[in-house]
């Protein structure tokens, strides 16, 4: 007859098995968390942002006309000659809605690569969140099993209680 295994700590068997339930607790929550910040992020770029800075474009673009108004106001009146500060104000506007135009050129560069670089790491986070939740999910069903077959084992072959009223 075979010599019966010598099964001494189901209990660490149990033990990592608790330990991975935490760990994939944990990785499942930070991988949400990754997740949600990287669509908080765009959505960040592509709303808030993009609406503020169109919106700015829009405000310095209706300044820089009215400083044009005033100057072209000044030029054609007989009463009064453009001044130094009618030019400034055209440019200094003028050099304020370029300034605008560029935040927003890069604002749309920086949502393109952003997504480019993004989506691919999000699609691993997608199947790294898949293997947590079934393969993993499978090794922690397994090791559920596994304890209970060890322990059933262990009680197979465990020495049988002496009986009652037996003299050792």
């Amino acid at each position: 007859m075979a010599q019966p295994a010598q099964v001494t700590s189901v209990e660490a068997i149990e033990a990592f098995r608790a330990a991975l339930l935490v760990y994939l607790g944990k990785a499942r929550a930070a991988l949400d968390e990754v997740s949600a910040e990287v669509v908080r992020v765009r959505g960040w770029l592509e709303t808030e942002q993009r609406r503020k800075w169109e919106q700015e474009l829009r405000l310095r673009r209706r300044r820089l006309e009215e400083a044009q108004n005033e100057l072209f106001s000044a030029r054609l009146s007989p009463l009064q000659e453009p001044s130094a500060l009618h030019y400034m104000a055209v440019q200094r506007t003028g050099r304020a809605v370029r300034e605008a135009e560029d935040k927003l050129a890069v604002l749309k560069k920086w949502d393109r690569e952003l997504q480019d670089k993004t989506e691919p790491l999000l699609k691993q986070i997608e199947q790294l969140q898949g293997y947590l939740a079934t393969d993993m999910g499978k090794a922690v069903a397994h090791l559920a099993q596994v304890v209970k077959s060890l322990d059933a084992y262990a009680e197979t072959f465990s020495p049988a209680p002496p009986a009652k009223g037996a003299t050792p």
